[in-house]
């Protein structure tokens, strides 16, 4: 992984714009230049726009409350200038169409989620530009979520966002000993939220735990002195034997399990590369650990040791989730794809779905196995019918950084978190049923 911010997008903006101005474009005379960059540079600064509701939608807003109507160009001119200009980040070389070449043929199927609320009182940021998995829906209407180093919970039903950790303070825990200290300006880069237990990691690989019906932090730590100690995924799980457990993937190549009592480190593995995402199957006895190399592997939690690779992605890997039934993995790659993967035969990927524009980013699988849904790191989300083979997606269009994304656990509503500035918000989404009658929103 590489420690690198987030692309400045006015500096991109303008680029696209010159680029258009270049092409004979009818903006019009200087002044009409003059307000073009105008709205550029607003468009950048701090500014709490008001939410977005499906009642506004439905009356013609925008359902990110961008004002197409005052811009000089139209939404189609944007997004066609934005899709020819943009650059997906790429660690290795190789063309991107020798990615895409084994993609299944998607077809664009009727949404399967439809627009509701976007509240700018949630809005995500992210610290990392590579680590997009910010936003943990725990049921229809609670979501977890970070904003410049507060997390916070996110009520749809009172419309309330509560703090619930200040990342920047001094965060002394609960517990003493089992390696627990003292952390402070914490730069959030992942999250995890599972039942009652809220885990947060940090740019130099600290681990902060908090139970979510308790005041206060249980547990925090620096879980290694590397200085390349970025933790860049977490996942909690049961193993086979029914105990909770927490499993930390870092910089330092390391993947880390700890119990969720006393928060034991029990287990420590050493891969070759950096380890950018571990998930856990849904029987606990598997990892997928994914880094920098574009092999993945299948892990033998008990041993740490390898039972099987990955081979097929061109890039860097950063995502990964499982289908519940436990037969199905989902990679996600800088090379732009997403592939499926039957854990009884690895022997090549069953399936491979492209992105628009970048990198797969965030992966995640509702609960009852119907929706594959993977996050592009801006703009795009694809949500995939698994019952139709996944030869069927709704593809949302929206602009700005995609932070993360979250399926209710009954899948009655999608979370998407953009993090922009001004345009940035949680956007909250509910499941179409068949007797629908609402009018598409988009």
């Amino acid at each position: 992984m590489d420690e690198f911010e987030l692309e400045d997008n006015l500096e991109f903006l303008l680029q696209s714009i010159q680029e258009l101005m270049e092409e004979n474009h009818p903006f019009g005379d200087e002044a009409s230049q003059s307000e073009i960059f105008a709205s550029l540079v607003s468009h950048g600064q701090v500014n709490m726009l008001p939410d977005v509701s499906v009642e506004d939608v439905a009356s013609g807003k925008d359902l990110q409350g961008i004002p197409w109507e005052k811009m000089v160009f139209e939404r189609r001119h944007y997004r066609g200038m934005k899709m020819k200009n943009y650059r997906n980040y790429q660690n290795l070389s190789y063309a991107r169409e020798d990615a895409l070449q084994e993609c299944k043929q998607v077809e664009k199927d009727s949404p399967y989620y439809d627009f509701y609320y976007n509240t700018r009182r949630a809005r995500p940021s992210i610290v990392h530009f590579q680590l997009r998995n910010l936003v943990w829906a725990t049921t229809k209407h609670d979501v977890y979520t970070m904003h410049n180093q507060s997390v916070t919970h996110w009520s749809s039903l009172e419309q309330t966002s509560t703090e619930l950790i200040n990342a920047d303070d001094c965060i002394v825990p609960k517990q003493r000993g089992h390696g627990s200290q003292s952390v402070a300006m914490v730069q959030v880069t992942t999250m995890a939220v599972d039942g009652n237990l809220l885990v947060v990691g940090g740019f130099q690989g600290e681990l902060i735990c908090k139970r979510l019906e308790e005041d206060g932090v249980v547990f925090s730590t620096r879980v290694t002195d590397d200085e390349n100690a970025i933790t860049n995924s977490l996942d909690i799980y049961e193993d086979p034997s029914g105990s909770r457990r927490l499993v930390a993937a870092n910089n330092d190549c390391s993947i880390r399990i700890f119990d969720i009592e006393c928060f034991d480190l029990l287990k420590h593995y050493v891969f070759p590369w950096s380890v950018n995402s571990v998930s856990v199957s849904p029987n606990g006895k598997l990892f997928a650990v994914l880094g920098d190399h574009e092999d993945g592997l299948v892990v033998d939690p008990k041993c740490g040791k390898a039972i099987g690779a990955l081979k097929g992605h061109l890039d860097y890997s950063f995502a990964s989730a499982w289908h519940p039934d436990g037969n199905i993995l989902a990679t996600g790659s800088q090379d732009t794809t997403c592939r499926l993967w039957d854990i009884r035969n690895l022997s090549q990927s069953v399936a491979v779905l492209g992105g628009r524009m970048g990198s797969i980013r965030c992966i995640k699988f509702s609960q009852d196995g119907r929706f594959l849904a993977t996050a592009e790191p801006v703009d795009f989300i694809h949500i995939y019918d698994s019952y139709m083979d996944y030869s069927k997606s709704h593809e949302i269009d929206l602009f700005g950084e995609i932070a993360g994304l979250s399926f209710s656990p009954d899948a009655e509503a999608f979370y998407v978190g953009i993090a922009d500035q001004t345009y940035g918000g949680l956007i909250e989404f509910h499941k179409r049923h068949q007797h629908h009658y609402l009018n598409c929103l988009w």
